[in-house]
């Protein structure tokens, strides 16, 4: 038995999702949850095989509560389903952890089929998006860019402004744990090892100004 959390905000599109697994053999809808944050407590606590996110949430996007429970739980799968399918938000769900991407405009027989791929171990991507990870991949003559998440930058900002890790998660609304994750995937995405350096590299790359950092 496939055991299951329901990510979304929209209280009718989350029934409208338990109801398509529910009736669906072998899965059990293990919860709910209306924000990003409620998907991270509520994962800590039942340990789902997978988690089903939506990626527009309160308190807390996709994106983030994707990051913290991968963090957490890496034998737990998180598959998004969303209506978006930007570039950045793929890559950012990618980035996070996320083992598959579909849209909810899927067919309900193809969002089954990705519950239990991924399970399984498969990476699942909606055909519009596979397409738009390869044209991503076949721009060579783009310069590398340097993309960090929206929380990510925040995180560097703060930092960059002489704050501690207990200040930033006070002031962000998160823990100190996820600040300090936070920072470790910004460490690897700018090939730094600690916050100077980091922030000294986000300055060069524009990835934050001057103004913001306090410099």
């Amino acid at each position: 038995m496939i055991r299951v959390l329901v990510a979304d905000d929209h209280p009718i599109v989350r029934s409208g999702i338990v109801g398509l697994l529910t009736d669906a053999a072998g899965i059990e809808v293990a919860g709910e949850a209306a924000t990003g944050t409620e998907a991270v407590d509520r994962a800590l606590a039942l340990r789902p095989d997978l988690v089903l996110m939506d990626l527009r949430m309160p308190e807390l996007d996709g994106t983030e509560a994707t990051l913290a429970i991968t963090t957490e739980l890496p034998e737990t799968r998180v598959l998004v389903l969303t209506t978006y399918e930007s570039d950045d938000h793929i890559l950012g769900a990618i980035e996070a952890g996320a083992s598959g991407y579909l849209l909810k405009a899927a067919p309900s027989d193809e969002i089954i089929a990705g519950v239990r791929a991924v399970v399984e171990g498969d990476t699942v991507l909606a055909p519009s998006i596979a397409a738009t990870l390869v044209k991503r991949m076949q721009r060579p003559d783009e310069p590398t860019a340097v993309s960090l998440s929206p929380r990510e930058t925040d995180v560097l900002r703060l930092v960059a402004a002489g704050k501690s890790n207990p200040q930033i998660g006070r002031e962000l609304f998160i823990g100190e744990a996820t600040v300090k994750t936070h920072l470790l995937h910004t460490y690897e995405k700018l090939g730094v090892s600690d916050r100077t350096q980091a922030v000294l590299r986000a300055l060069d790359l524009g990835v934050i100004d001057r103004d913001s950092s306090g410099r």
